[in-house]
């Protein structure tokens, strides 16, 4: 956030209130914090809503500080609503994106436009669950929501969320399993709920329950995960929506589909960034975002011609060749423009498997020898993680260690630069030799030195070859055919540089995987790669620059503790072991204008030993503790995932202390069948 340049005067002075109660119809009340211009009693302003769990009042309040002064200074009263059983709300959160979340937000929205400070027009905004609900809310069609802006979500909670991919089950689903488990151990803040607060926080501890538990009972795309998924009907979604993204997050495949899918206006973004807002974007450039949630704004909720709409729908930055690294503080390259998706200037281009290791264009007589693989459990350690945060290690290092587990097909050095945009597939024939496996595909930009910076890739559960709701186990050595797809990428491969596929029976621990060893024959002869190549048009040079980024000022914060956070592999060539361990945290730090000491530290351990499924296992613990004056409290939260060919087993323990009593302590040992993943 070096290049953040922060802005203390606004066309209009801000008044803020850190907390109202806003009333539910059956007497819940949710907590808010509201930011509106000076005046806005008298003259009404549309607002912004952000509906999130993540607790207005501590966890996300030195971002929230940074963002919502800055639009309601421009005009907009901006509310900051944390959901039933979150932050100092009340009631109960069981789950993500539950009915009564999504009633409660269309509540929210009536209760926020019939206010004296709102003109009777809502737009919502957020990033993840609140870009996620966002889209669901719209769907219920509230009247007075009149615009949306979504960063970072998914129309789709199966096939593009954070616990499944290609139906196989994401190790991401583990992780925010924990990282949730953790959070929903906090109280509210007993400066809000006074004596109260001490049974909330009980209900908390004893009610919550284990999400990881409800989220492996569902491995298939059932009416659970239809549930939410706009993707089931679109033209529900009436208002405009501006969907935004970015090529290190998870969630970028969403906007290309929104692009394509939803009924009215629309816009869509899609930057180098991971999991994160582009005013603070990371791999660099960061945008001028905020300034451009302004116009989009402007645009739907004020009527005013910002000039938005007549721009190209979808914005996408094609990145240039990078050398491989765990983190970037930015990434090379350019914007360019496309009038819709599927888009004009982009080609689908076939590109033919040799057994001999080559990938061809024009692929004639070339040798087509069936040729078998079983990869080692280790393929995927340099993978990074699903959804990266740009946390130092959490994008994927140089692809050479990887390959040697895999099948690889090459071209030969291109002889003139090729762009991508959007998603690769491969048409995969094969093989197996067991009745579940799973395949992992790899698309690397291959410098001239040898360096392998991995571009996209794609996981694919193969008895879900005939769709996500009723797999069908496979039969040992018989041939099928099944498209794989490649999370999409924009990307410039120079001259002289080669396109490398790669081919792999697991992707640990980017997805656990198959219950037994599998060796798989891939039919080259039968094989084909698909690549969406783009050509550049006209739009990409009248391209107007965004703005630097800009920010309110924030608040004062006292760092007592530095973070710890690292990613590392670490090989015991003695026992064969091979461990992954993540540490990720903000330290301990003091919101001095509330005088609120808070702790948060996460560690995460991903191990297998040589070949042996049975070693699997996945770990996950989180430490959080609150002070102020003689008020303390804290919890510890640890997590195990292991499987056997039949069942995933979860150990889980809960352990929570007001001051130095324990004051609430849980087991969980839960057992669920594995359902042919």
């Amino acid at each position: 956030m070096s290049d953040m340049k922060i802005v203390h005067e606004f066309p209009h002075k801000v008044r803020e209130i850190e907390h109202v109660d806003v009333p539910m119809p059956d007497g819940c009340r949710l907590a808010a914090r509201i930011w509106m211009p000076e005046g806005a009693e008298t003259a009404p302003v549309p607002a912004i809503l952000e509906y999130i769990p993540y607790r207005k009042n501590d966890l996300t309040a030195r971002r929230d500080a940074m963002t919502h002064p800055y639009i309601a200074g421009h005009g907009y009263a901006v509310v900051r609503l944390d959901l039933r059983g979150a932050g100092d709300s009340e009631g109960l959160l069981t789950d993500e994106y539950l009915p009564q979340e999504l009633q409660d937000g269309a509540d929210a929205i009536a209760w926020i436009a019939d206010q004296p400070w709102c003109d009777g027009n809502v737009g919502m905004i957020g990033i993840s669950w609140g870009g996620f609900n966002g889209l669901q809310i719209a769907a219920l069609r509230p009247p007075a929501l009149k615009a949306v802006i979504t960063l970072c979500s998914t129309d789709d909670r199966y096939e593009d969320d954070v616990h499944y991919m290609g139906g196989c089950m994401l190790i991401d689903n583990f992780s925010w399993a924990s990282v949730m488990f953790g959070r929903n151990t906090l109280p509210p803040d007993p400066r809000i709920r006074g004596d109260a607060w001490r049974d909330m926080w009980m209900d908390r501890l004893k009610n919550s329950g284990l999400w990881l538990k409800n989220w492996l009972e569902h491995q298939t795309r059932d009416d659970f995960w239809k549930h939410g998924s706009v993707c089931e009907d679109y033209a529900k979604i009436a208002v405009p929506v501006y969907a935004v993204s970015g090529w290190a997050d998870g969630y970028c495949r969403a906007v290309f589909r929104l692009m394509e899918k939803l009924p009215g206006p629309r816009k869509g973004l899609i930057g180098p960034w991971a999991h994160t807002y582009p005013h603070i974007g990371r791999p660099g450039p960061a945008i001028g975002f905020l300034q451009e949630s302004l116009r989009w704004w402007d645009h739907w909720l004020k009527g005013r011609d910002t000039g938005i709409m007549a721009e190209p729908m979808l914005r996408l930055y094609m990145q240039d060749p990078a050398a491989p690294r765990g983190a970037y503080e930015a990434r090379p390259g350019r914007w360019v423009a496309e009038p819709s998706w599927p888009s004009p200037n982009v080609a689908r281009i076939p590109y033919a498997l040799g057994s001999d290791g080559r990938l061809v264009r024009e692929g004639r007589d070339l040798p087509s020898a069936p040729r078998a693989i079983r990869s080692p459990l280790t393929v995927g350690m340099a993978a990074g993680k699903w959804c990266s945060y740009a946390q130092p290690g959490d994008q994927p290092v140089d692809q050479r260690v990887e390959d040697g587990g895999s099948l690889c097909f090459e071209t030969a050095p291109l002889a003139e630069a090729l762009e991508i945009a959007g998603d690769a597939n491969l048409d995969l024939t094969f093989a197996v030799d067991r009745p579940v496996a799973m395949v992992a595909v790899r698309l690397m930009d291959v410098a001239p030195d040898g360096a392998e910076t991995r571009v996209c890739y794609g996981v694919f559960n193969l008895t879900h070859r005939t769709g996500h709701s009723a797999p069908e186990a496979l039969m040992p050595g018989e041939r099928y055919t099944v498209r794989v797809p490649f999370k999409p990428a924009a990307q410039r491969f120079e001259a002289g540089h080669r396109i490398r596929l790669a081919i792999s029976t697991c992707y640990f621990p980017i997805a656990w995987p198959a219950p037994e060893p599998v060796t798989m024959t891939v039919y080259p002869g039968e094989t084909m790669l698909e690549l969406p190549i783009r050509t550049p048009c006209a739009d990409d040079d009248r391209l107007s620059d965004f703005a630097a980024p800009e920010a309110a000022p924030g608040l004062a914060v006292e760092e007592l503790e530095p973070a710890e956070r690292h990613w590392r592999v670490n090989q015991d060539h003695a026992t064969g072991r091979t461990v992954m361990e993540v540490a990720a945290g903000d330290g301990l730090f003091r919101l001095v204008d509330i005088d609120l000491t808070i702790k948060k530290q996460g560690r995460e351990r991903y191990g297998v030993v040589g070949d042996d499924l049975a070693s699997v296992t996945a770990e996950a613990s989180w430490e959080l503790s609150m002070q102020r004056g003689d008020w303390r409290v804290r919890s510890l939260t640890e997590t195990t995932l292991t499987a056997d060919p039949r069942h995933f087993h979860i150990h889980a323990r809960l352990r929570a202390w007001e001051g130095d009593a324990l004051v609430h302590e849980r087991v969980w040992s839960e057992r669920l069948p594995r359902r042919l993943v």
